[in-house]
């Protein structure tokens, strides 16, 4: 496991590198000249780029294994921050975050069948899943204060150079010590077997005939399975939208009240990503039960329960840390553990799908009916469809007690 150590450093440092970029781009690009709307636009084809970019992914992936696209995915984008911290006008930093999206796109799918490829049983893959939903959300609890802190001190210039250093620094630390798993072509069939401590563990079963032909059967999967990951990035690019207006609304500074709201959603997820042990339980009821309970905390925000602000965020936060690894984990026990990459790439694609939906439609829609209340009917309709596909395709791989 030498190999998920070193990537989870890596990982935490290029996404602490990422984040520490987010409070200091909007000043940056006002400093520019840029006007609100050209803001806005910058920060939509940065999400658009990044479909492309996820698609080539999904196939690269595969073929090539995880090890070449995390290395040049992160030397590029360090390079890419080099080049920023030189902009002299709005187009050209527009043009270095369309290109920024585009290849930073191949980090999140590459790190994640890397991820799936190291373990040895499902379990396993839960808490290598949740390891990583842990590193991104110890890295977004710190890092927006860390690069607003470094601006201050040193400026834009120099904050891109030293940013863009440290991922070119990382990216050759990656190739130095990352080492890819041999992928196999033919995954070995893992069943699910209950103890007398009621502890789940993992063991090699001899399938049957029809069983062992379901599982080499390369079927995709289908496409409204990728419709709560939409879902769940649309919900949160709605809070990201509707947030820093309510920090307004109960009163404070609005960048420090709304960084201080982020943190308690932030710490909540913390709290449910550290109970490794929810990973034995079924991916698909942690994600079922999982979008229903979220789904309830939004309608709460819409119809305002009595409850404080940032007690309901914390709950909102621990859900998500349920929700979070069991995505990828549900997503690996769909498709048999066949093509990691085509699998996560599609998911990023969902969520970057959902996180420019969200934002949309709460700009829409907010002066007919609260967003809070879109994000509950898209959570709870997408909570609706999942049954029609999860029990069947799973319960012809996996055996859940």
């Amino acid at each position: 496991m030498k190999t998920a150590v070193w990537l989870y450093l890596f990982l935490f440092i290029a996404f602490f590198d990422l984040h520490a970029q987010y409070p200091i781009l909007t000043p940056f690009a006002v400093s520019l000249g840029a006007a609100p709307s050209f803001i806005g636009l910058m920060m939509g084809i940065y999400s658009i780029t990044h479909l492309p970019g996820n698609l080539i992914a999904g196939v690269g992936v595969d073929r090539f294994g995880s090890r070449l696209f995390i290395v040049l995915s992160l030397l590029s984008a360090g390079i890419i921050l080099l080049l920023q911290a030189h902009v002299a006008n709005p187009w050209q930093l527009l043009a270095l975050r369309s290109v920024s999206g585009f290849v930073l796109a191949f980090l999140s799918p590459a790190c994640m069948a890397m991820l799936a490829r190291l373990a040895t049983d499902r379990i396993q893959q839960g808490k290598l899943m949740a390891g990583n939903g842990l590193v991104h959300t110890f890295a977004s609890v710190f890092s927006p204060a860390a690069g607003a802190l470094l601006v201050a001190q040193i400026g834009f210039t120099r904050a891109f150079e030293w940013l863009g250093w440290l991922l070119i620094a990382t990216a050759i630390c990656a190739l130095l010590f990352i080492h890819e798993r041999k992928v196999t072509t033919t995954p070995m069939p893992i069943k699910m077997a209950k103890q007398d401590n009621a502890k789940l563990q993992t063991e090699i079963a001899s399938p049957s005939p029809d069983l062992k032909e379901s599982l080499e059967e390369d079927r995709p999967l289908p496409w409204l399975v990728y419709v709560l990951p939409i879902a769940t990035s649309c919900a949160q690019g709605i809070l990201s939208f509707e947030l820093p207006l309510m920090a307004d609304k109960h009163g404070g500074h609005s960048i420090m009240a709304t960084g201080l709201l982020f943190s308690v959603v932030s710490f909540g997820a913390l709290v449910t990503l550290s109970m490794l042990f929810l990973n034995k339980y079924s991916p698909y009821l942690r994600t079922l039960w999982g979008s229903v309970l979220l789904a309830i905390v939004y309608f709460a925000l819409a119809i305002g329960v009595p409850i404080p602000l940032a007690g309901m965020l914390f709950m909102l936060g621990m859900v998500k840390g349920v929700i979070w690894p069991a995505v990828p984990t549900l997503l690996i026990d769909l498709s048999g553990g066949k093509k990691y990459g085509r699998t996560f790439s599609l998911l990023s694609i969902a969520y970057s799908v959902g996180a420019f939906l969200g934002p949309m439609a709460a700009g829409i829609l907010r002066d007919r009916m609260s967003p809070y209340f879109i994000a509950f009917v898209v959570l709870m309709a997408a909570a609706a469809i999942l049954p029609f596909h999860g029990p069947r395709r799973i319960s012809a791989r996996t055996h859940f007690s």
